[in-house]
Formats: structure tokens, sequence, C-alpha cells
């Protein structure tokens, strides 16, 4: 396929600022093996962005690279297996009674540039959560606002498909402010990807689906949900490396509680509960993000108004043990990455409007800060590509 002028125009712009930006900033800490860090800024009309920078795994150090515009309040993204293509959420008012989409994008690994494939309808409101499963076929996407979830199918060249499967979740939990009906708020796949997991802050649950990738086809499992403690508010999920925990981080109680999974029928059992804050802090506070280290061995919660990063080890029995908690360097600790060889977290701090990078330590778990925090507008998803 020939390229237009106007397309070879763009690209060759794309190449020049990228070789400006490592000019006008001190490159000599970046490599060209470093993963490239996509940032999403939560902002509406023209001010909504997806940025690309290339990370240091030498230092630590963020190298601005590109700023991909035309993306209204990109709340989360995600990044297909292959690493060919990145999903956001594209909403013009987000939260409202409009059904909000799911935006399918080509990656130019060189330079961080976003094509716009298409565009589909995430069948909710308030889309918060967005999951590429293992093989590629099919993109997850959660909705708070109306507490259901759906499942688009991936085809050959990226884009997406309407969508193949949609539930919608029922009941309401214990907390009337926040808990007066279903509130879909994440949805991840098993490792074995053979199933997902939607975590639904309102109801108390994760309701688990059985998944058909090739197809986006979801089925409810039998039994369909575990429960955290009354008024938790399961808002993250993570599975363990091993493929034998999983672990909610609950926004309203600010707790994780750890599930044992059973591949054989993807039964969810509940286990202990864990907090995040210190003991006898009684400010207003929800958390937010979790993640574990590839080598399974660390816990990350972010705390939002404690404004901190609550640090576990996790015990050869899958039992948290708090270890730290670190303050995360700005307002409202929203979303987390864990580099792919362990040794870098980076935390985006939605309110503070910037991204702290921190480096892991490799036995105790706990986190240094490195350099001051990069700037950035409402940063409120972190994705990287190796």
């Amino acid at each position: 396929m020939k390229t237009s002028p106007s397309g070879f125009c763009i690209r060759f712009l794309a190449y020049l600022l990228v070789a400006w930006a490592f000019l006008m900033n001190d490159s000599s800490h970046v490599q060209a093996a470093d993963p490239l860090l996509f940032v999403s800024s939560f902002v509406g009309g023209g001010k909504g962005a997806i940025h690309a920078w290339r990370f240091s795994l030498t230092d630590g150090r963020c190298l601005p690279v590109t700023r991909n515009d035309g993306v209204e309040h990109p709340f989360f993204i995600a990044i297909s297996p292959d690493q060919r293509f990145l999903y956001s959420i594209h909403a013009k008012s987000f939260g409202s009674a409009e059904e909000e989409q799911v935006a399918a994008y080509a990656i130019d690994k060189a330079t961080g540039v976003l094509r716009l494939l298409n565009r589909q309808s995430s069948r909710g409101s308030a889309s918060c959560f967005l999951e590429v499963d293992a093989t590629g076929k099919t993109v997850l996407v959660a909705n708070y606002t109306t507490g259901n979830v759906a499942a688009l199918p991936v085809l050959e060249d990226g884009s997406i498909g309407p969508a193949a499967s949609f539930f919608q979740h029922a009941g309401s939990g214990p907390n009337p402010a926040r808990q007066k009906g279903p509130y879909a708020h994440s949805f991840i796949v098993s490792p074995d990807n053979r199933y997902a997991y939607a975590a639904d802050l309102g109801i108390d649950q994760v309701l688990g689906y059985r998944l058909t990738a090739r197809i986006a086809k979801l089925e409810r499992l039998d039994p369909p949900s575990a429960a955290t403690p009354p008024g938790a508010g399961p808002r993250h999920l993570a599975f363990h490396p091993n493929g034998k925990w999983l672990y909610a981080i609950n926004e309203l109680a600010n707790t994780v509680t750890r599930f044992d999974y059973a591949p054989a029928t993807g039964a969810l059992t509940p286990g202990a509960t864990v907090s995040t804050l210190p003991e006898g802090y009684a400010g207003v506070t929800h958390t937010a993000d979790v993640k574990i280290t590839p080598d399974g061995r660390f816990l990350y919660g972010t705390n939002r108004g404690h404004d901190s990063v609550a640090v576990f080890a996790i015990g050869a029995d899958g039992v948290l043990t708090r270890v730290a908690i670190e303050p995360s360097l700005g307002k409202g600790p929203q979303n987390l990455a864990i580099t792919a060889d362990g040794r870098w977290l980076l935390c985006a701090n939605m309110p503070g409007n910037n991204v702290a990078v921190f480096a892991i330590d490799r036995e105790s778990g706990r986190l240094k800060a490195v350099g001051q925090p990069v700037e950035v507008p409402s940063p409120s998803c972190l994705r990287l590509l190796p």
C-alpha cells in the first residue's frame, strides 16, 4: 500500500520531533532498547491526550517523545500482547447518559505515534477499565456508572468490532452514598486465559466469566461471584504470577483481599483482608490501583487522600505482610506500572498532575524516589511497551 503525501509528511515530522526531543533533553541515559511509556491525560476536548515517553531502565528518567491528541477523556488504556495496538477509552462527556467508546490505535514503536483505526461503543458510561486477553483477540471493558461489562472482538488489523458479549450487573451494597447499585470498576483475564473477572464496587462482588477469546464470548460462571467484606467496594484486581491467587484492592474500606483461584472451575475463595493505611489514620482516603512485581514477591496499592503507596511482602502462602507506606509524591495516586525487570515503579498522581518514579529495593520491596516527578496534565493510566 502506498503512503499518501500527507501521511508521509506526518510521519516525517514525527521522526523530526523525536530527534529534537533527544537533542533538547539529556538523552544520554535513554537507550533505543528502553521501553516506551504511554501516559493518558484524563481531560476532555482538545486537551485530552496519550503521551509517549521513553523510560530509562538505567536510571529511571523519562524522555518525552510524542503527544497523541484527538482522544477525549482517555481514562484507561491497554496494549495488545504483540505490542502492535493500543486501546483507549474515548468519551466526549465522561459518565454522562451517552454511551462511551473504545478506540483502537496502531502503535509506531519507533516514535510512539498512535494511528487511529476505529472506535466502537463501550455499551456503558464512565468506562473505566480495559484489558486485552493473551491472544489479542478480545478487549474487555468495565463501565462504572451503568454497572456493566462487555467484550469486543479484535479484527485482523487490530481494529475492534461491536461488543460480542454484554452483561448487566445487579444489586447494591451497605454504603448508601457509594453502593446504591452496581458499579463495575475493572475487568481482567486469568493467567491461563480461560476466565475473566470483574470487580464491582457497588455490590462487593468479584464476578467470574468463562472466556472464549477467539470470538469474544463471555459466559457467567457457577457460582457466578465471590464476595469481598461488606462495604469494602472492590476496585482493581491483580493475579499473582504463580496463578494461585487473585488480589482485590477495596476502594471504600482501604484494604486488600486475597482470593484463592481454582483453575479447573474458575472459582474464587476469599482469604484474608489487610489494611493499606497506618494504624489510627482517620482522614478521608480511597484506594485505587494494585500491582505485583514480576517475581511475585511484592504487592503495591495506592491510597488517594493519604497520598501514598502501601508496600506488602507476599508470603509463600499468599499472605500479605505490610512492609511500608511510602509517600506518592503527588496528590491522588491513581495508577501504577512496574517495569518487566521489576526494578522500577511508576505512579500517576492524577489530580497532582505528575508521574513519580521509584526504584524498588529487590530485597525489602521498599521504594526510593528517583529525581523529581514529571509534570503531565491529569495522568490517569500508565502502560509500558517493552
